[in-house]
C-alpha cells in the first residue's frame, strides 16, 4: 500500500527527491514518517510528518538539510534531501503510522513501504 521511489546513486552534495505514493485505505488520516537503515545499522527514524502538514519532526542528523512534505490530494509524502553526506546512505523506507500525528517511534507506524535505496558517495 506503501510505494517509496526516487533513491539513487549522487556525489555528496548533491540532493535526492524520495516519494512515497499511498493506496487503499492509507495516508488521509495518517501520520506519515522516513526511516532508514544503513548496511550492518539498526533502523533509524529521519523526518515525519502529521496528517495535516502542521507538525514536523526531524532527527538532528538531518534537521535544516531535509524536508518532509506531503500532497494530501496526490496522496504522496515525499522526502527531499539537501546537502547529501555519505553517511546518509542508506535504504530509506516511508511509513504510514496509526494516528493522524507525527511520531519519531518505529512502534507507532502501522504501515511500511518497501524501501528504496540511496548511496551517497564522496
Amino acid at each position: 500500500q506503501l510505494q517509496a521511489s526516487g533513491g539513487g546513486l549522487v556525489q555528496a552534495g548533491g540532493s535526492l527527491r524520495l516519494s512515497c505514493a499511498a493506496s487503499g485505505r492509507t495516508f488521509s488520516n495518517n501520520g506519515m514518517g522516513w526511516f532508514r537503515q544503513a548496511l550492518g545499522k539498526e533502523r533509524e527514524f529521519v523526518a515525519a510528518i502529521s496528517w495535516k502538514a502542521d507538525s514536523t519532526n526531524y532527527a538532528d542528523s538531518v534537521k535544516g538539510r531535509f524536508t518532509i512534505s506531503r500532497d494530501n490530494a496526490k496522496r504522496t509524502a515525499y522526502l527531499q534531501m539537501n546537502s547529501l553526506k555519505p553517511e546518509d546512505t542508506a535504504v530509506y523506507y516511508c511509513a504510514a503510522a496509526y494516528r493522524p500525528y507525527s511520531s519519531r517511534l518505529a512502534g507507532e507506524y502501522a504501515y511500511w513501504g518497501q524501501g528504496t535505496q540511496v548511496t551517497v558517495s564522496s
